[in-house]
């Protein structure tokens, strides 16, 4: 079981979007939450998630998750479905409080947790535009829970929230696991969904066969490896350069794993 978390003095919000930071958009966010919470802080997690990728939303999450303080709320809107009949959601799930679009972001946190649809005048803006829910609706309802305003008072439960669930790797009877590349990061290093404790083994990808090594370092310069990352996954990476450009390969390449 995993061990309580301090709670933060100040209330937190963490922000994760497919938004980027060219656009106005995170900063308006951020003035709706101030006007309604000054004193919580925001916490930007990402706002570089793939467009309209929910998946590596997610992952991103679920990476950043368990540093934040018990309490907090996470703010997170990665939503191609904005404007369509999706609902908008929040949901309590373990130590924090999730807000967003009901499109299987939340998908880890839904068993055990309480999930409401986001319904009622009074936690939203006057106005709600159909194309910029962030702003009107999620924002607000974030600030009001990072407050303490009780869940239930945002809307009725949502019995059946919208599931999406990664891949899986596939474990085989002599220990060698099949997975494959779920997520591509700013340094071109293809993250995959091999979980290992450390390392050790070999991955196979492409035509490669790369021992598992310790640090990014310890191959030439210019050369692939694979290492286990900070989130304690299997990474194919290049030593100063990109693996995804070097090798020409993304999201659902085929990678295997063994001692």
């Amino acid at each position: 079981m995993e061990a309580p978390r301090p709670k933060a003095i100040r209330p937190v919000i963490g922000l994760l979007t497919d938004f980027g930071l060219q656009d106005h958009y995170v900063g308006v966010m951020k003035a709706v939450i101030a006007s309604i919470a000054p004193e919580a802080l925001t916490i930007d997690v990402s706002h570089d998630v793939p467009p309209q990728n929910v998946l590596a939303g997610q992952l991103m999450l679920r990476s950043a998750m368990p540093y934040f303080p018990a309490g907090a709320v996470f703010l997170t809107v990665v939503d191609p479905g904005v404007g369509t009949a999706r609902r908008p959601m929040a949901l309590s799930g373990g130590q924090w409080t999730f807000v967003g679009p009901d499109n299987g972001l939340f998908t880890p946190w839904l068993d055990g947790g309480q999930a409401v649809e986001l319904t009622s005048a009074e936690y939203r803006l006057p106005e709600v535009s159909s194309t910029f829910h962030g702003r009107d609706v999620f924002a607000p309802a974030a600030a009001h829970l990072a407050l303490g305003v009780e869940l239930s008072r945002l809307g009725p439960p949502l019995a059946d929230p919208v599931r999406l669930d990664p891949p899986r790797p596939v474990e085989h009877e002599d220990g060698t696991i099949d997975g494959e590349i779920v997520y591509v990061d700013r340094f071109g290093n293809l993250i995959s969904n091999i979980a290992l404790a450390e390392a050790r083994g070999t991955a196979q990808f492409l035509n490669l066969e790369l021992p598992v090594q310790p640090t990014y370092g310890a191959a030439e310069r210019g050369k692939p490896l694979a290492l286990v990352g900070s989130d304690g996954c299997l990474e194919i990476a290049v030593r100063d350069g990109s693996a995804a450009q070097l090798l020409e390969v993304g999201v659902g390449q085929p990678v295997r794993w063994h001692e």
